[in-house]
């Protein structure tokens, strides 16, 4: 047994939706007693770093109905049925801004919330930016407002609440990491 692994000892499906599934588990503890878990599967997701030539950093406005606001973020969607990350991160790029990239590099994957879901986020740096003329068009029901902010700007906007998911925070640390080490 693993290092304070919980047994599964059943499983039952509550609800099974278009992005996630809901799933409540009977688990023994590794104390020996048992405990209910409430879990959500995810299929997983892509986050973009995208930086204009000018620097600045491409996000998106968009309305979180969990949220009941708009927020502003990096390019970002979920994963499709045997897509590759590498691939959905082209995609999503491409549909929410209309950029494509000649290169797109992996820079970290993390879960959003391992307490309760198995949402995997793969990040990545997209290279080499140019403006699509045709681009895929959004998702049917996606309406977003694309805009290039300075890493300045970015802070102010995380200052203000207007950045306030982890993807995004984590995007404009990292560019303020980068930016720290090479001054």
């Amino acid at each position: 047994m693993k290092k304070f692994e919980e047994k599964t000892l059943s499983s039952e499906k509550i609800f099974t939706g278009k992005v996630i599934s809901l799933q409540v588990d009977d688990v023994e503890l590794p104390d020996g007693k048992t405990g209910k878990r409430e879990i959500i599967k995810h299929p997983g997701a892509v986050a973009v770093i995208a930086l204009t030539s000018e620097n600045k950093i491409i996000m998106v406005e968009q309305y979180r109905k969990a949220l009941e606001r708009s927020l502003v973020e990096i390019p970002a969607g979920k994963l499709e049925k045997g897509e590759e990350p590498v691939l959905s991160a082209k995609r999503e790029l491409e549909e929410e801004t209309g950029y494509e990239c000649e290169k797109m590099e992996h820079i970290i994957s993390f879960y959003t919330s391992p307490g309760f879901a198995d949402e995997l986020v793969h990040m990545y740096v997209a290279h080499n930016l140019k403006k699509k003329e045709n681009a895929a068009p959004l998702d049917e029901d996606e309406f977003v407002e694309m805009l290039e902010l300075t890493l300045e700007e970015a802070q102010t906007y995380m200052d203000e609440g207007k950045i306030q998911d982890a993807k995004t925070a984590y995007a404009v640390q990292y560019l303020q990491l980068k930016k720290a080490m090479t001054s």
